[in-house]
């Protein structure tokens, strides 16, 4: 086995939606059980922009479930006081605003609703409806949307060492870095906050491969980012049963269903190993990162 690519931080960057399930447990165990292997630091990232979602009674959930598995970061919140006060998003809303003040040459307002997209488009793919309209930028109510070549080249830095050259998927053509209500969009925060804190390795499950592609896509664009040459790992999907993905709705996957049913820590991660066909009970993050990788 090759050696892996190394790195000197990482995070674990849950979103306060719902109560995490064992598929998020999955990937913070491997976070946390590469970042050991490599004696890199860990971010606790709390992604809450999404305001609408964001709920006390979920963040609340991070804290409890991190603790409760014994998974460990040693940057970031450490209560919800702390998240509330110092480590939210929104205290890091200039830093987004600066990234999108740079990209404003390469992007456009966009007035689009989701209905109107499904129907023009084709599994979801924008379909450049307003790529040509020039509606002004500071119209209310509009999203930004970074004007993309998809004949890019983009380049992948691996945990286990290739370099992947592959273009911008379809479904991320000219994806939006600004939402309609002026929040930052997801791909720019991200990247703006791996810049900022220093985050230079990325593990995450291979669902967000084509986000990866589009926040790396994006920092070509930001003067003096850095965010391409980060090591990425894309690691499989935690499943319930057959091809079902797991969901934070998924009651009896949450951890915190788990915990109150009297299940011990261990318990939870043999779960995990036994549904990513591990003979051998694994015990721990370290257990199951070694199980894995």
């Amino acid at each position: 086995m090759e050696p892996l690519q190394t790195f000197s931080k990482t995070r674990i960057a849950p979103t306060p939606s719902g109560f995490l399930h064992l598929g998020n447990v999955f990937s913070f165990a491997l976070t946390a059980g590469l970042a050991a292997r490599m004696n890199a630091a860990v971010l606790l990232r709390i992604d809450d922009l999404d305001q609408e979602r964001a709920n006390e009674v979920f963040v609340q959930d991070i804290f409890d479930t991190l603790h409760f598995l014994n998974i460990p970061f040693s940057e970031g919140p450490q209560d919800y006081p702390a998240y509330k006060n110092t480590w939210s998003q929104l205290h890091r809303l200039p830093l987004y605003q600066q990234a999108l003040e740079e990209l404003k040459p390469h992007v456009f307002a966009c007035d689009c609703s989701r209905t109107q997209i499904a129907r023009a488009g084709k599994d979801g793919v924008y379909p450049g409806t307003c790529r040509d309209k020039n509606i002004p930028l500071d119209t209310p109510g509009v999203a930004w949307r970074l004007r993309t070549a998809h004949d890019a080249t983009l380049r992948v830095r691996t945990l286990e060492g290739p370099v992947i050259e592959t273009a911008l998927p379809a479904q991320m053509k000219d994806f939006v870095v600004r939402k309609k209500d002026g929040f930052p969009a997801y791909q720019l925060a991200s990247v703006v906050d791996d810049e900022h804190f220093g985050v230079d390795g990325i593990i995450r499950g291979e669902d967000l491969w084509p986000s990866t592609l589009a926040q790396i896509y994006l920092s070509t664009l930001l003067p003096g980012c850095r965010f391409g040459e980060k090591v990425f790992h894309h690691h499989p999907l935690l499943l319930e049963t057959g091809d079902l993905k797991m969901s934070k709705s998924a009651g009896s996957t949450s951890v915190q269903f788990l915990r109150k049913s009297g299940k011990a820590p261990h318990e939870i991660f043999s779960a995990i190993g036994a549904m990513m066909g591990i003979a051998a009970p694994v015990r721990d993050y370290l257990e199951l990162t070694d199980a894995v990788l």
